[in-house]
Formats: structure tokens, C-alpha cells, sequence
């Protein structure tokens, strides 16, 4: 789905991670899906400072963010009302099953603010993908119109949010 990079590396979009004096990390990851540029805020590769419990350098990044990648380890619930943030309004949950086997696949759950109007592609029914370049497609398209559909929330209208350039535009045709 996509790969590391360095943070220091010449880059066209950097994501606001820091590039000059390292103070977001060293790697995060990125990808390019239908020309969109998507560098993931990934909370393990943010700097962890000891001492500070609320963890202030990853909350900044992620708590400004719109729509948040989580990874499940088991069947643990996730409460989206546990994440203090003005700007987090959906939420796509990813759940491995069978993992490191020819059979991984992955279980797809998604929920949103209630003023997010919903968006595309559809969750199928059960919503399990095996892993694979379809299930890329269909993630990827699906957190870059999680985030427009965030942004004609009545919450972002309230707030008058800047909607960076490269954030504009069309959806991503479903498939």
C-alpha cells in the first residue's frame, strides 16, 4: 500500500512533518494513489517523548488530521469519542485477519461525525478484503473521500477551515 520514506527526503508534499530539523521523526510513510499525494501521520513513527504523558509532539499531527487509519490488534472496541479533536470526523477501522498466511485478509469498518455526508466506495457485506492490490485500491480511494466528505461537514463550515489545495477537487471515482 505504501512506502517509507525518509522525512529529510526531497519530497513534493511533506504531509506538515518537519523536514528540516527532525523534530516529527526520521521515516513516515507515503503513497501516490490517482495523482492524489497521501503521506500518513503514523503514530509509532512520530517522536515519543519520555515524560510527557499526553505525548504533545504526536498529538499535533494526528489531532489535526481528518480522518484517522486505525489498526485494531485484536477485537478491541473503539470508542472515536475517546480522541479529543476538533478535526478527527472519521475514522476508517482496519482489522487484520489471518495474518502472515496466503490467506490474510482484511475486515473494513468505517464511522464518521454525524454531519459527514458519506462517501464512497461502498463497504461490502461482510466487509473483508483479502489482501491484495484490490484491497489497496478500494483503502486508499475510500480515505481520500473520507477526508472531502469531512470537509462539507457543517462542523468544517462553522470552523471557516482553509481547505488546502491539494485537498480540493473531485472525489476519486469509486472504482
Amino acid at each position: 500500500m505504501k512506502r517509507r520514506v525518509l522525512v529529510s527526503a526531497p519530497c513534493s508534499f511533506r504531509g506538515g512533518l518537519d523536514v528540516s530539523h527532525g523534530q516529527t521523526g526520521s521515516q513516515s510513510v507515503y503513497t501516490v494513489h490517482r495523482r492524489q499525494e497521501v503521506m500518513f501521520h503514523v503514530s509509532t513513527r512520530l517522536p515519543f517523548t519520555e515524560g510527557d504523558a499526553q505525548q504533545l509532539q504526536r498529538k499535533r499531527h494526528i489531532g489535526n488530521d481528518i480522518v484517522a487509519l486505525v489498526f485494531q490488534e485484536e477485537a478491541t472496541p473503539f470508542v472515536p469519542d475517546m480522541i479529543a479533536s476538533n478535526f478527527l470526523h472519521a475514522f476508517i477501522l482496519v482489522q487484520v485477519e489471518q495474518p502472515c498466511s496466503a490467506c490474510t485478509a482484511y475486515k473494513v469498518a468505517v464511522t464518521a461525525r454525524e454531519d459527514v455526508p458519506p462517501f464512497g466506495p461502498a463497504l461490502t457485506n461482510p466487509s473483508v478484503f483479502k489482501k491484495g492490490p484490490e484491497f489497496r485500491e478500494f483503502l486508499l480511494t475510500k480515505l481520500i473521500n473520507a477526508e472531502r466528505a469531512c470537509y462539507k461537514s457543517e462542523r468544517f463550515a462553522r470552523l471557516e477551515v482553509q481547505t488546502p489545495r491539494h485537498a480540493r477537487g473531485t472525489r476519486v471515482p469509486d472504482s
